[in-house]
Formats: C-alpha cells, sequence, structure tokens
C-alpha cells in the first residue's frame, strides 16, 4: 500500500490558483495583497487579520474579535499607505474591518 503524501503549500498560493481560475483583475490585485500582508502589517497582526475581498478601492478584512477591529481602526491609514507604496500604486483607499474567518 502507497501513501499519498503531499508538499504543504503557502496557502497564499492556493487562492491565487484558484482566484485565476474564477475570478478577475481584481482577484489578481487581492492575491497580490494576500503575499504580502504579512509584511505589510507584521506577525501579531497577520494571526488576527486577514484581507478578504477587495471591490473597487475597498479592501474588506476579516479580523478575529472586536477587540482587534477597534485596534486596526487606529492603523488603518498607515495600513492603506504601507499597502499602496509596497505595490507601487493607489490600489486601495478605505478598509473595513469585520469579524470573518482568519
Amino acid at each position: 500500500m502507497k501513501k499519498n503524501i503531499k508538499e504543504f503549500e503557502h496557502i497564499g498560493g492556493i487562492i491565487k490558483k484558484v482566484l485565476k481560475t474564477c475570478r478577475h483583475e481584481s482577484d489578481e490585485e487581492l492575491s497580490q495583497i494576500w503575499s504580502l500582508w504579512d509584511n505589510i502589517v507584521g506577525e501579531a497582526i497577520a494571526e488576527n487579520a486577514r484581507p478578504a475581498a477587495f471591490k473597487g478601492k475597498l479592501l474588506l478584512v476579516h479580523v478575529t474579535s472586536s477587540v482587534w477591529i477597534h485596534q486596526l481602526q487606529f492603523l488603518k491609514n498607515s495600513i492603506i499607505v504601507k499597502v499602496n507604496d509596497t505595490l507601487g500604486k493607489e490600489l486601495i483607499e478605505e478598509i473595513k474591518f469585520k469579524i470573518g474567518p482568519v
């Protein structure tokens, strides 16, 4: 009996593949944000907040609790600037935080 062992793959890579098969340009940009998210926001925030959707220039971010929503409201403008600077374009103008799966 052969065991089917697969290598682990980073979730960002999986999401990028899935988005390419069923979505368009805005999701390509979301996958860019997703792949850079940990470096942009740092480890503590990345463990409690993840990009979930992108519409127009609005980024929806799922967070683990209302406490994190409150804290991230204070950091929102800084995160917007960091994302745009990292990607080299004005991709997002607003972030909405919502409790959801991280």
